[in-house]
């Protein structure tokens, strides 16, 4: 696997400060601390992953380019808002929140279940930098967006595949948990601790709150997903689990999940609020 495009295929020069929309920059700017951060979860899944040197060169690989993300995304915040710094932003975020480097198994019980978390992570980003691409009207973030969007796709491809060559074959109810359990864990602390480490500043007074801030995130995140894009999260995360994306009960499950997705949205912005 090797690197798909650098900062230097970006077209900064287009960059249009009049169709920035305040409430994606404040998303934007959390995203890029969570993918500027992939260096730690290098370090976690290489432990994990501690006796296969054949799966570590693919994570390093990996994280080079979630960071590569990070920066693309830190530039284009930068040049949206000349008050935003993002070395700075991080450094507040990783005095907040920091993975645990030193565990030796992970936390999701197997390397398997592992596996599934990260094809969830990847199913997640890959629909939502979609999403930012068809919403933002901005031209250097829509060319952000598309690139990262197609590396997402690559990477639940890569963890997928992965996960294939395993000894391990866990049940595709084990996998469902495990995949259950990482999608609710969207309104955790790394998300919630990223926005609030990105959009306030250590003089302002601001004071870390978890629920808030997970909250003012998905409210302006959330938002941006239209059916179509729920959809494809819906079918990457199926196959990770060994259903059929377009059978019987993902049809059925589809919609029921567009409407939870509506009202997780409008309970996020009236916390918000």
């Amino acid at each position: 696997m090797s690197a798909r495009w650098s900062l230097d295929d970006i077209k900064w020069d287009a960059f249009d400060g009049s169709k920035v929309d305040p409430d994606l920059l404040k998303a934007v700017k959390a995203a890029a601390m969570v993918e500027y951060n992939a260096t730690d979860y290098v370090t976690y899944l290489c432990n994990v992953f501690d006796d296969r040197p054949d799966i570590q060169k693919l994570i390093v690989q990996w994280g080079d380019e979630e960071v590569q993300h990070g920066a693309a995304l830190g530039r284009w915040c930068e040049m949206a808002d000349p008050g935003f710094t993002m070395e700075a932003a991080f450094e507040r975020f990783l005095d907040i929140y920091r993975i645990p480097l030193d565990a030796e198994e992970s936390v999701r019980g197997s390397r398997a279940g592992e596996l599934v978390a990260r094809c969830v992570v990847e199913s997640g980003t890959s629909s939502f930098y979609t999403a930012i691409k068809e919403a933002t009207q901005e031209p250097v973030l829509k060319q952000i967006a598309q690139k990262i969007a197609a590396d997402e796709w690559a990477h639940y491809k890569l963890f997928l595949d992965t996960l294939g060559s395993l000894d391990e074959k866990p049940s595709m109810l084990e996998k469902a948990k495990v995949a259950l359990l990482r999608v609710n864990e969207a309104d955790d602390d790394e998300l919630a601790s990223a926005y609030f480490a990105a959009n306030t500043t250590a003089g302002d007074g601001a004071v870390y709150d978890r629920k808030k801030y997970a909250a003012a995130y998905e409210a302006r995140a959330l938002v941006l997903y239209q059916r179509q894009h729920t959809n494809s999260l819906i079918n990457m995360i199926a196959k990770a689990i060994g259903l059929a994306p377009h059978g019987r009960i993902m049809k059925a499950l589809k919609p029921v999940v567009w409407k939870v997705w509506q009202r997780r949205q409008r309970k996020a912005a009236a916390i918000a609020a």
